[in-house]
């Protein structure tokens, strides 16, 4: 048996409290107001990418009880879209209330824009090689020699469009400042474009070798020619030769006669003055000038005699 009257003090508590909450949910002023909310995408299909900007979040109008409006928190409204029937093209999916997700007691009246465009392409893979990067100069002396990225290649994965387009996987730079030896580092590995992924690896142990630098040779006291003279003028140098220091293989330097190595200045269109000018040095193919001592050289142009 029941007894009505059982914990009647509860009942009449309970009973009291729904009461007031009525009351004070019913004395509370319905107002609208705009949302910008963030659009969640849902059911992608595995065989087919977004292509192209996504809108991130749309517009939303909300009615219900001014407290409720109060204290909706980021994330309590959220619009849906259900990908589950794209496929390759441009398509339209419209967005509706019914498609936003809000907490009870708000309605959504409205909901901008009414649809949505986005570009789809078929999914593609490519196997695309990493190439390391490296930040800073060696110690003086070495330059940077072998560098390795280890996996060599990796899979990427995305629009058939952009996979075409991809030639390589990019390394965060090593840094090699000062170093003399062998520097290796596990970095993060990663594409340009954003529409692309790589499949499984996401770092890679990138090795650089440091060596020593090309062999150095320092010609000295080759004489400075002046070139391109005018007619009725006599130029001079001063000093009159200078020391040329060449870099590239032993073999090559061993090849180049001091002879061979020609340090100018070129005086064309000057006319009688003195001018502090550039020194230039042909030196051919087989080392290249890494410094003129001095660089430049005061050069005198005056009137020849009648």
């Amino acid at each position: 048996m029941i007894w009505p009257f059982r914990h009647l003090g509860l009942k009449l508590l309970s009973l009291g409290l729904a009461v007031l909450l009525w009351m004070a949910v019913a004395g509370e002023e319905i107002v609208e107001r705009g949302l910008r909310v963030p659009l969640e995408l849902q059911q992608m299909p595995a065989n087919v990418e977004l292509s192209g900007d996504v809108p991130t979040a749309v517009d939303v109008r909300v009615r219900g009880a001014s407290g409720a409006l109060s204290r909706i928190g980021a994330g309590d409204v959220v619009a849906v879209l259900d990908l589950r029937a794209a496929r390759p093209g441009r398509r339209l999916f419209p967005l509706t209330p019914d498609q936003v997700r809000a907490p009870f007691g708000v309605d959504i009246v409205q909901v901008t824009p009414s649809a949505v465009a986005m570009a789809f392409e078929a999914s593609a893979t490519r196997t695309v090689p990493v190439v390391p990067s490296v930040d800073g100069r060696p110690a003086a002396g070495y330059v940077v020699g072998a560098l390795t990225a280890d996996p060599a290649t990796v899979e990427i994965v995305g629009p058939e469009s952009a996979v075409k387009r991809a030639a390589e996987v990019l390394t965060e730079p090593v840094l090699i400042a000062g170093a003399t030896g062998r520097v290796r580092e596990t970095v993060t590995i990663g594409v340009l474009d954003p529409t692309l992924r790589i499949k499984n690896a996401k770092t890679a142990v990138v090795t650089a070798q440091m060596e020593p630098a090309p062999a150095e040779r320092v010609v000295h006291n080759r004489p400075v020619h002046l070139r391109n003279v005018g007619s009725a003028l006599v130029a001079q140098a001063e000093p009159a030769t200078v020391n040329v220091t060449l870099r590239g293989s032993r073999e090559g330097l061993a090849r180049i006669a001091a002879d061979e190595v020609t340090a100018y200045v070129d005086v064309g269109g000057l006319g009688a003055g003195q001018y502090s000018l550039d020194v230039h040095v042909d030196a051919g193919q087989d080392a290249g000038v890494t410094k003129i001592d001095p660089t430049t050289v005061q050069v005198r142009i005056s009137r020849g005699q009648q």
